[in-house]
């Protein structure tokens, strides 16, 4: 899909990979809509784009989504793209993961996302055209200590990607994942359970943190080409990217 001229949709778009992807959009050309909960954040980030629609949202209210999409074709006309960004981590054992930690990031990492796609879809289906790009993780390609939960839901969400990409394809829209490795964001320190354990983690990997404007041009890629996945994970942990 051409960029250039497109409506793009961007969950999590205060701040990391979703706000790199959104001014990544920008420069390419896209009407961008900024979604996220922290509204003086994305209409901070509005103003630097010349057409640009800021709309704070939390993603796990279908409601409040739904209106959000509203609010875009009101303005817009048309949704090309939608790049569900929005997530959260989880770092705990199997047998200290608290249960209503787990519904509450199965809500965000795995639901949102089949709730916005569901938003969307119409009127991409009368377009005849879309792209959707969902961010996983490459942490799904490793056995971690205390990623249970986090692993499960992005893993959840690789299968439910891949078959909405098979029952969409006839209507000319491309469902696309994109699997970034550790990235220079806030991420780790929102994690639920155990910030410290979250950050030794990713200390002991041994891999080197990327940027979110890394990430932000591989998703631009991914929109261009509608090919079904991409990564930034070393060879060594289970992705393409070379050493």
């Amino acid at each position: 899909m051409e960029i250039n001229g497109a409506v793009v949709l961007v969950t999590g778009a205060s701040s990391g990979i979703g706000a790199a992807t959104a001014r990544a959009a920008s420069r390419a050309g896209a009407r961008v809509v900024l979604i996220a909960r922290r509204e003086e954040r994305i209409r901070q980030l509005a103003e630097e784009f010349g057409d640009a629609l800021a709309i704070p949202c939390d993603v796990t209210d279908r409601a409040q989504f739904e209106a959000a999409v509203g609010t875009a074709l009101e303005r817009f006309g048309r949704i090309d793209v939608l790049v569900n960004n929005a997530g959260q981590g989880l770092q705990a054992t199997i047998d200290a993961i608290d249960p209503d930690d787990f519904r509450a990031l199965l809500e965000l990492n795995l639901v949102a996302p089949l709730v916005t796609m569901q938003a969307v879809l119409p009127q991409m289906r009368k377009q005849e055209a879309g792209a959707v790009v969902n961010v996983s993780s490459g942490i799904i390609w490793a056995t971690l200590p205390g990623s249970g939960a986090y692993a499960a839901s992005k893993a959840a969400l690789q299968k439910l990607s891949a078959i909405a990409r098979a029952e969409v394809a006839d209507a000319g829209i491309a469902v696309s994942l994109m699997f970034p490795s550790i990235t220079e964001t806030e991420f780790v320190g929102t994690v639920r359970g155990s910030v410290e354990d979250a950050l030794q983690m990713e200390a002991a990997s041994g891999l080197k943190p990327q940027s979110a404007e890394a990430v932000a041009e591989a998703i631009l890629d991914l929109i261009r080409s509608g090919a079904e996945q991409a990564d930034l994970v070393p060879e060594a942990y289970g992705g393409t990217l070379k050493n």
